[in-house]
């Protein structure tokens, strides 16, 4: 998947107990990021945790209609960040499974605008829509008296264990070696509603969808076979923030957690096979230290606002799956961790916490700025 690294200011620790821990090849040989932590002035912050609350939706989080939609977690969620997804259960709304759930197959794209989904119509996959289906399951074949005529409505956790036993297997299968299950695109499944559940509907659907952090579905155009499934948003994109943790994108003007400044497209410079993490980086401190200090308007901007500059990283599932892209990113972590809200763009003047950032004491003459630590995994889809 892709983890995030930092570039450091110039007050860096100088306890080695206090030190970021770097993208080395011995931890890729331990199985990935076993102390992928990011550093920003000294506080440790999950790069995996922070990436992954930008799109972790809890197993319960689901969209009730005509057919309830129950939301993958496109991450694994962190154990050092909480996220604070929607977490309430299917709505009752009443509605019967129609005309365009009852046909859904495989390779249909679904779309809807009322809040109950009433509306539920199949789309052209080239048309923005919500929901790509990747298969059908026929619930009324299972043993036992579970699905059963006159058995209760699934409860949101029974779903998500058939989304996770049946869907997740199912899109696999559809995409091939082209799912990249760290991508912008998470398994989803849609089931009749509980009025249609009671009139005897036992269809579920599985496929693919692109939800946002607080659970809502975001439209997207054409079908997910050929798209790059890179989990990045434009420069200029401003990322939410609520408790201090990464939410949706919201206009920078607004509280936020942090700003992307570039998307870089690592297919460029590595035209072969996947780059290492440490090859990555190599690259893209340089490159997204220029870009920073071109999106900012000058190189000493990042250490006179305080901020944080910090990259992606691509795994091999994300590579081999099609995905090359990347985001550069500034923001500025709190001392007991999580972010600080930013207010206003980084292009220009600035609030931290509420206040205007306080530059730190000029270098000595002399002195230049020390090299960008890369490796520091720190938010993180």
């Amino acid at each position: 998947m892709s983890d995030e690294h930092n570039a450091a200011s110039d007050d860096m620790p100088t306890d080695p107990a206090d030190a970021p821990h770097g993208g080395r090849d011995d931890d890729a040989a331990t199985g990935g990021w076993s102390a992928a932590q990011r550093w920003t002035g000294g506080r440790h912050l999950s790069a995996t945790t922070t990436r992954r609350g930008l799109v972790a939706v809890a197993l319960g989080a689901v969209i009730a209609a005509i057919a309830t939609v129950v939301i993958s977690g496109g991450f694994q969620g962190g154990d050092e960040l909480t996220t604070h997804p929607n977490t309430g259960g299917p709505l009752a709304t009443g509605a019967v499974a129609g005309k365009a759930f009852g046909t859904a197959a495989t390779g249909d794209c679904l779309t809807w605008s009322e809040a109950d989904a009433s509306d539920l119509a199949k789309v052209n996959c080239s048309d923005k829509h919500l929901f790509e289906v990747a298969s059908e399951v026929d619930l009324s074949v299972f043993p036992g008296a579970e699905f059963g005529p006159g058995s209760r409505f699934p409860s949101v956790l029974r779903f998500s264990q058939l989304r996770d036993e049946h869907c997740t297997p199912a899109v696999t299968e559809y995409l091939g070696a082209h799912y990249d299950p760290h991508g912008k695109f998470s398994v989803g499944l849609i089931n009749p509603g509980e009025a249609g559940w009671a009139a005897g509907e036992r269809t579920i659907r599985c496929g693919l969808q692109r939800s946002s952090t607080t659970g809502s579905i975001l439209a997207v155009a054409g079908p997910v076979q050929g798209q790059d499934q890179s989990k990045v948003w434009d420069a200029g994109t401003c990322i939410g923030i609520n408790q201090n943790v990464p939410s949706d994108p919201v206009d920078c003007s607004q509280a936020h957690a942090f700003e992307v400044v570039s998307v870089v497209d690592l297919g460029a410079k590595f035209p072969g096979g996947f780059p290492a993490v440490a090859d990555q980086d190599k690259y893209l401190e340089e490159t997204c230290t220029q870009a920073a200090n071109e999106y900012l308007g000058s190189p000493d901007a990042l250490r006179n606002k305080t901020l944080t500059l910090f990259w992606d990283n691509l795994d091999l599932s994300s590579w081999l799956a099609g995905s090359r892209k990347v985001n550069c990113s500034v923001g500025k972590e709190l001392d007991g961790g999580g972010f600080a809200p930013i207010v206003n763009s980084a292009k220009g003047d600035i609030l931290i916490n509420g206040a205007p950032p306080v530059a730190p004491p000029p270098l000595p003459e002399g002195r230049s700025l020390p090299t960008p630590l890369p490796g520091a995994a720190p938010l993180g889809n």
